[in-house]
């Protein structure tokens, strides 16, 4: 089973279904379902994320496409939205702050992302 994304003017992904193994019956599914619905259809890969195909298979478009993602033509991968407006989209297709977080919070005293500052911000007595 395969799964496909379908795209709206803008690239955001506006449906995903499962469907049909590509190439099989030698048919190009993209093609026949973006086709059918008359709009852009894009196989998505359900075991990709940040680029990393999680049962050590070849990664595909970099994660698996979900309602709202956008599909980038340039780097043929699908990107969630970007959480806050300062963080930077990394090499493995996921979006990052712009400084690493702490490593020194604790479930008592967790960090939080600051945008105002573009910093971490340390939250007592949570």
């Amino acid at each position: 089973m395969a799964y496909y994304a379908f795209l709206d003017e803008n690239n955001i992904v506006t449906e995903v279904i499962a469907g049909k193994d590509e190439g099989e019956n030698g048919i190009d599914w993209e093609v026949r379902y973006g086709d059918f619905r008359g709009q852009v259809c894009k196989r998505t890969s359900f075991n990709t994320r940040g680029n990393v195909h999680h049962n050590g298979g070849t990664p595909f478009r970099g994660n698996f496409a979900g309602i709202g993602y956008i599909y980038r033509s340039d780097i043929d991968a699908f990107i969630e939205p970007q959480p806050i407006q300062s963080w930077i989209l990394s090499s493995n297709f996921l979006w990052q702050p712009p400084v690493a977080m702490p490593t020194d919070g604790t479930m008592e005293s967790p960090y939080t992302w600051d945008e105002a500052t573009t910093s971490w911000k340390q939250v007592a007595g949570v």
